[in-house]
């Protein structure tokens, strides 16, 4: 189709004025006069023969008649082409165009392939555009995506895939494959010829379900692409689920499917939401971390997940069959902290259990401890975790014996710990123990582009926990979410869409829902050109936020009052982790 669009005999004159062998010079110069030609070919029955040119009589009259056949003056000298020629051919012109009898048809002159050019522009205008959607398709897309030529020479190669690999694009592009993808089989594919499909794949690591598909053209095989479909078999459960959850709405018997049979708190890396560089880094270096025994040390702000990275990093580990036990130690008292960490021997002090208590360190035996906001840990503490670190030894609260432990050590806080020990808040030699392998994990105002896919997420896990219809986000809403700096990130986000979820009545949340995000905004925004107009605005915002504070206090005692005090099921009914229930009542007072 493309090459009959640009032959000659598409952009050509047809329309030609033409000279008969037979007249006259001055009938020549008539029409060429008339018609505002300088050139005109001359014919005999339908062919072209010769080209009359103007300039050429002036000097034949000097000595000829006006009156002599035209065809005496006769140029020879003239370019002609075939109609199925292509317009690209064409360098000089006039050229006159005849068809497979030799029949002239048409001419291409300036003007015709001043239009031409004009198309060609246009055409390039456009598949400029094209490209530049199918570039923005291809590195905006979640899944990897990889092209190779017939060489296994990686041709393209999107930001996704760099991110599993660690390899950045630019490097990437003209690399033999097998030198930027681990275990890749793209060459396998490239000699078959046959497809492989929904293939498991370990990459860095990881393990991903990936494609890999020939490219064909005139029965050849001309290279492959690779796609990095799913992350892990997490997400492989959760499409059977909503694939289960439209065979139960269609009123059908939902297809039996073996799933594993994991712990219900069990957090993989898949499930640590997001795409972007900022974060695909870190969790890169926890699943490495996660094959060795090695303490990890993760910091970051309040909020970025650091419990959901320790988490993964010990479901990823040896030790995933152990327990994980996690510690705020800003949450207990200095008074409980060596009694909680360490256990109580029978009778060791008043009040005591008459059995003793175990203690973290040993529930953590074969397992993990993660002691989270390490940076709050009172100095005299700091020196007895540092002798169990290093004996592997805990001794009880009362007792005189002591009792080995093997355990995995991640600690988190959201503190400069080496500022800590520059001014003697944080024991030097626990930090080098503790500072193995650190993992610094970024605030979500860094990673923005993150928050449409932790949205998506977060908004069919909600459907899911309150049994309800999925509900859509509106476009002004989800934009406003991109220019909020997120002081509490992740966290907040997650507070923000449970409270947008279930306040919206019908099934697409709206801006206004949520108006004084906008508010909010903007007052963080001014915060450092506040002035006393301002005032108002922030007063009425610390009383919201004091109500809601209030509000939340009176459901946690609630629900320890509930469960007698448990404070294992107040967590589990209150939808957070023990530690976070720790952490509220420790700023409440109620512990």
């Amino acid at each position: 189709m493309e090459e009959v669009i640009h032959t000659v005999e598409k952009w050509m004159n047809s329309n030609l004025i033409t000279i008969q062998k037979s007249m006259t010079i001055k009938d020549a110069m008539k029409i060429a006069t008339e018609q505002n030609q300088t050139e005109l070919p001359i014919i005999d029955n339908g062919s072209i023969m010769g080209v009359f040119r103007v300039h050429e009589v002036v000097n034949y009259l000097q000595e000829h008649s006006v009156m002599d056949d035209v065809t005496r003056i006769m140029s020879l000298n003239y370019r002609v082409l075939n109609d199925r020629i292509l317009m690209r051919q064409v360098t000089d012109v006039p050229v006159y165009i005849i068809n497979e009898d030799e029949k002239l048809i048409g001419s291409i002159s300036d003007k015709e392939l001043t239009y031409f050019q004009r198309f060609l522009i246009e055409e390039l205008d456009k598949r400029e555009e094209s490209l530049r959607w199918y570039q923005f398709v291809f590195d905006t897309a979640y899944e990897g995506l990889t092209v190779v030529d017939e060489n296994g020479i990686i041709r393209l190669f999107n930001q996704a895939y760099s991110r599993y690999t660690g390899v950045p694009k630019g490097k990437a592009v003209g690399m033999h494959a097998v030198n930027v993808i681990d275990n890749t089989r793209l060459p396998v594919v490239l000699k078959t010829g046959v497809p492989e499909r929904s293939q498991p794949h370990n990459l860095q690591g990881q393990n991903v379900i990936v494609h890999r598909i020939p490219i064909w053209e005139n029965n050849k095989i001309i290279g492959a692409a690779g796609i990095l479909v799913y992350e892990g078999v997490s997400e492989i459960y959760q499409v059977i689920q909503r694939m289960e959850q439209l065979d139960v709405q269609k009123n059908q018997s939902p297809i039996a499917y073996k799933t594993v049979n994991e712990p219900e708190a069990c957090v993989k890396f898949e499930d640590i939401l997001g795409e972007s560089p900022v974060i695909s880094e870190p969790k890169k270096m926890a699943r490495k971390a996660a094959k060795s025994q090695a303490a990890v040390l993760i910091t970051g702000e309040s909020g970025v997940g650091k419990e959901q990275f320790a988490k993964a990093i010990h479901y990823g580990c040896s030790t995933r069959h152990g327990n994980f036990i996690s510690v705020n130690c800003a949450a207990i008292p200095d008074g409980l902290m060596e009694s909680e960490l360490f256990g109580y021997a029978k009778g060791a002090f008043t009040g005591a259990d008459k059995d003793g208590k175990i203690g973290k360190f040993e529930l953590a035996h074969n397992g993990t401890i993660f002691l989270d906001e390490i940076g709050d840990m009172p100095l005299a503490m700091q020196a007895k975790i540092l002798r169990v670190l290093q004996e592997k030894k805990v001794e009880r609260v009362g007792g005189h014996q002591s009792t080995p432990v093997n355990f995995r050590l991640i600690t988190a806080t959201n503190k400069d710990l080496p500022q800590l020990v520059r001014t003697g808040e944080f024991r030097e030699d626990l930090f080098y123990r503790l500072y193995v392998i650190p993992l610094s994990i970024p605030p979500l105002r860094d990673r923005k582009e993150d928050i449409p896919i932790i949205v998506s997420h977060k908004l069919q896990a909600l459907a899911k926990t309150y049994d309800v219809k999925e509900k859509t986000i509106d476009q002004k809403l989800l934009q406003m979410m991109h220019t909020y700096h997120w002081p509490g990130n992740i966290r907040e986000l997650m507070n923000v869409l449970e409270r947008l979820f279930v306040l919206t009545d019908g099934d697409h949340i709206t801006f206004d829902e949520l108006p004084e995000l906008e508010q909010t905004n903007t007052a963080s925004q001014e915060m450092e050109s506040y002035s006393p107009s301002h005032h108002n605005h922030l007063g009425r915002r610390k009383e919201l936020l004091e109500e809601a504070s209030k509000e939340e206090q009176e459901l946690i005692e609630r629900t320890l009052r509930k469960v007698q005090g448990n404070k294992s099921q107040a967590a589990k009914l209150l939808g957070m982790s023990r530690s976070t229930l720790y952490n509220k009542l420790s700023r409440y007072k109620k512990i």
